[in-house]
């Protein structure tokens, strides 16, 4: 009972409070490894969607929906990942799942939508187009696309990310190294990106399996933060050596906060993501055909 005691305390993990005072706003983390992929995606993209924006005719609405919608997830992504809350999170294990659920609920969904993979092939000359194109359509490219945004696989491969990364032993390693640190936010981001591939609406060839696998990821994600929330000793020694966190938590309180962070937003994005999911599949057929015609539209 005493982790429920903390729910009120959820609000307190999206203010600037929640990293290491007034002194914390500066520090933002400026490494080489994380920046370059990120301004490089960012550059790609952009030289891409301009290429695309000056071909373009009636198409341009829905290519400036997906031009908004990836620099939305962009810039959730780099603030998780570069803004003071990353710094946060080598103190405070709730800052640490917050930077985790904004990679994974927030960022890969919105980056999901955009499409961007088709909008990033226009920024390479007509060769290079040619080339992906024609490795993209080989056999074996096939195949591995088809497996990792199968709605079976996807979650599974999510579900693992995130139950073996919170294991003690390996999110200790992730705390103390650099390395492991950036290898553990490249496997929840991948396999948020696979998942949200897989099930999003109008992404996928099953609608009810990817219904059930929201339903069951909720399900999963929920129970992995309930048994934090409900622990009675801290999980991880990384956090048990800084003492109190930034929000004067101990650390078994930081860790039930940081539960409960898993557990309610996190699990309750999943739940409506299947309800929407459900109601889409509810739908009578002439209505849905209608918006596969409308979605279709907006793609070309």
């Amino acid at each position: 009972m005493r982790a429920l005691g903390l729910g009120a305390a959820l609000t307190a993990v999206a203010t600037p409070a929640l990293a290491h005072g007034a002194e914390a706003a500066t520090q933002w983390t400026l490494d080489p490894l994380i920046l370059a992929p990120l301004a490089l995606s960012l550059v790609v993209f952009a030289a891409g969607w301009m290429r695309l924006r000056r071909r373009s005719g009636h198409g341009a609405g829905a290519l400036s929906r997906r031009g908004l919608l990836f620099a939305a997830g962009w810039l959730v992504l780099a603030g998780a990942v570069i803004s003071p809350l990353h710094k946060a999170g080598e103190q405070s294990f709730t800052a640490h799942m917050l930077e985790h659920e904004l990679m994974m609920l927030v960022a890969a969904p919105l980056l999901v939508l955009a499409r961007p993979m088709a909008i990033m092939l226009w920024a390479l000359p007509a060769g290079g187009r040619q080339l992906m194109a024609a490795l993209a359509r080989a056999a074996p490219a096939r195949w591995a696309w088809k497996a990792a945004v199968d709605p079976v696989l996807a979650t599974l491969a999510q579900a693992a990310a995130l139950w073996v990364w919170h294991a003690p032993a390996l999110f200790d390693r992730a705390l103390s190294s650099v390395g492991w640190h950036i290898a553990q936010h490249l496997s929840f981001l991948v396999s948020a990106l696979l998942f949200w591939t897989a099930v999003l609406p109008g992404r996928h060839l099953r609608p009810a399996v990817a219904v059930l696998c929201l339903f069951a990821t909720s399900v999963v994600s929920g129970a992995l933060g309930a048994m934090m929330a409900f622990a009675q000793s801290p999980w991880y020694a990384g956090y048990v050596r800084l003492g109190l966190a930034p929000l004067g938590l101990s650390p078994l309180e930081d860790q039930q906060l940081a539960g409960l962070l898993m557990w309610v937003p996190g699990g309750l994005v999943h739940a409506l993501a299947a309800l929407y999911a459900m109601s889409r599949l509810l739908r009578p057929p002439a209505a849905e055909a209608k918006v596969a015609e409308a979605a279709y539209g907006a793609r070309s």
